[in-house]
């Protein structure tokens, strides 16, 4: 994806609306300058919010993630958006459980050092006992921390689904319906 590209099609949609960036920032309940930096190319707005951009100002998802307009609609290519909107998706929400991975395996290690401190003789010395209970207290913090956000990202993603769905089964009917009505001029 080209970001400059996109971004200056996002600036040129804002400009056909007539609308400053701050008030398009109020749209989106962003700042004026995180509009900026999309229209830079600095920075890309999140899918939920592309989505609702696409819905804005009434243009594909699939023609923001190319940064122009396309005339022609076909199945093919509202496949090719929905697999562009699920690598832009996929990428953010790998690189989280990544990291979130990471965390409750450092909590899992954590918890297990911990236990082996807490059993050992050592811990009658009160220094051991403080970072015993430290470490466990650590661990806990970042498994119930990374069950959360996984959650959170889970959910996230089951509704990006939903709707790319919704919006791609509505597309199809538009177009049948279309063809329905060329096809009855026809005859």
């Amino acid at each position: 994806m080209n970001q400059q590209k996109i971004g200056m099609f996002m600036k040129s949609l804002r400009k056909e609306k007539g609308l400053t960036q701050e008030q398009l920032a109020e749209v989106f309940n962003v700042s004026n300058r995180t509009v900026s930096r999309w229209e830079n190319g600095n920075n890309m707005p999140d899918l939920d919010l592309l989505i609702e951009i696409s819905d804005f100002y009434e243009v594909d998802l699939r023609e923001i993630l190319d940064g122009e307009r396309r005339n022609e609609e076909m199945d093919n290519d509202m496949k090719e958006t929905v697999l562009k909107a699920a690598e832009y998706a996929t990428e953010d929400w790998a690189l989280y459980y990544k990291r979130m991975k990471r965390m409750m395996m450092i909590g899992v290690i954590g918890f297990v050092v911990s236990g082996v401190i807490s059993r050992t003789p050592v811990v009658e010395n009160q220094i051991a006992g403080n970072i015993s209970d430290f470490i466990l207290g650590m661990s806990c913090s970042f498994m119930v921390f990374g069950i959360i956000i996984t959650s959170v990202i889970e959910r996230k993603s089951c509704a990006f689904k939903k709707r790319m769905f919704c919006k791609f089964k509505k597309n199809i009917t538009e177009e049948n319906a279309n063809c329905q009505k060329m096809n009855g001029r026809d005859e």
